[in-house]
């Protein structure tokens, strides 16, 4: 699969099933994707593996935190058990001379990349937020160290064939480029990207 076929085919999958890839996999898939741009080759970044029962005890520390909602525990359990495979992303910045918002890049452009050779490969992913993020039981579990924030989790499996979509339509992309040389005409108007795109359908 060519990279321009793996961009516009890729889509985040509701329905994963297994198998997922295993630990050696995923590890060979990430040193694609640690290829991303990084400034100074920081890797600020670290993934949390969980399979199986692993899944359960996430979803219990996240609901144990809620108290009184008796039915989270099992809303939890249920939604960690959506994949195969949830990787979660530990966000690990580094002090020095590279600020955290480009280390913060550096991790986004790395999720992107393995999630685009996930898909090539033939498995499925979606990003997850969510109460995860905000949760410091979960946090907790996962042996974060002062620091380090949960960025989300990728839920990583393979896709239901049936549910199969083709190449998402191009957009157009015109109001978000300018040439430098426009700038310069006299009465040119910087194009406004707050409404392109408005009357076209989110695609996840």
């Amino acid at each position: 699969m060519d990279v321009m076929t793996a961009v516009l085919t890729r889509r985040s999958e509701q329905t994963l099933n297994g198998p997922a890839p295993g630990d050696a996999e995923f590890t060979y898939l990430l040193q694609g994707a640690s290829t991303a741009p990084d400034h100074g080759r920081l890797r600020p970044w670290r993934w949390i593996l969980l399979r199986g029962d692993e899944r359960d005890a996430l979803g219990l520390a996240v609901a144990e935190e809620a108290g009184d909602d008796v039915g989270l525990a099992d809303r939890m359990r249920a939604k960690l058990r959506r994949a195969p495979l949830v990787a979660a992303l530990v966000f690990s910045p580094r002090e020095g001379r590279i600020p955290e918002w480009e280390q913060l890049a550096a991790a986004t452009c790395m999720s992107n990349s393995l999630q685009l050779l996930l898909h090539a490969r033939g498995y499925g992913s979606i990003w997850r937020t969510g109460a995860l993020t905000r949760s410091p039981a979960a946090c907790d579990l996962l042996g974060l160290g002062p620091g380090e924030r949960l960025l989300g989790s990728l839920d990583i499996g393979t896709p239901d064939r049936s549910a199969a979509r083709g190449r998402r339509p191009l957009a157009d992309m015109s109001a978000h480029v300018t040439p430098f040389g426009d700038l310069a005409r006299p009465g040119a108007v910087r194009p406004s990207v707050g409404s392109a795109g408005q009357d076209e359908p989110p695609v996840r």
